[in-house]
């Protein structure tokens, strides 16, 4: 959890510095991670039902975040922007040391109990998300153009919508499942 807090400041900052949808969007990501573990560790040792809302809620805040950071691509689309791309590649290979360093530490929750399941496919998708801000910054360097850092930053905001969809779903089928036990 403290890993992604400080990893969404220092790229919350960066992403407003270097003028980079992807980094905003990675920044965002991070923070909604943060706030994922935080709801996992409060869900331990508490009831079924719980753990399910906890992964529940956590699947609202993730969506919530996908259509913000898709919000700001639309606006730099229209408005503009000149993301750095050398700050885009360090920052994300920084970005994905963290999550790799993340994904390691809760890999072996991967199989289990619903809130912490969201916490392992949130991790996944980040390590997805910074390999793409690299190719990105990459592009944006090669090219010239900003394209790639909005595309990259739309591909993020889809993963994380996508990864919050996921995580309702299975915490819907969970409830279910733990209804029809308690009938």
């Amino acid at each position: 959890m403290s890993i992604n807090a400080f990893m969404f400041m220092a790229e919350i900052t960066l992403g407003i510095l270097s003028e980079s949808t992807a980094l905003i969007a990675d920044s965002l990501d991070m923070l909604a991670d943060a706030t994922v573990y935080g709801i996992a560790l409060y869900a331990v040792g508490k009831s079924p039902l719980v753990k399910i809302k906890a992964a529940h809620l956590s699947g609202i805040f993730q969506v919530i975040l996908g259509v913000l950071v898709f919000a700001d691509v639309i606006r730099r689309l229209i408005y503009g922007s000149e993301p750095e791309s050398l700050l885009m590649i360090f920052v994300g290979m920084a970005a994905l040391v963290a999550n790799i360093i993340c994904l390691i530490l809760i890999s072996k929750y991967k199989k289990g109990e619903v809130h912490m399941r969201a916490s392992w496919i949130f991790s996944k998708n980040d390590v997805i998300a910074n390999v793409g801000i690299i190719i990105g910054g990459g592009f944006v360097y090669l090219l010239e153009t900003r394209l790639p850092d909005l595309i990259v930053g739309m591909i993020i905001s889809i993963i994380v919508i996508r990864g919050g969809i996921d995580i309702i779903k299975d915490a819907y089928h969970e409830k279910r499942v733990h209804t029809e036990s308690c009938i």
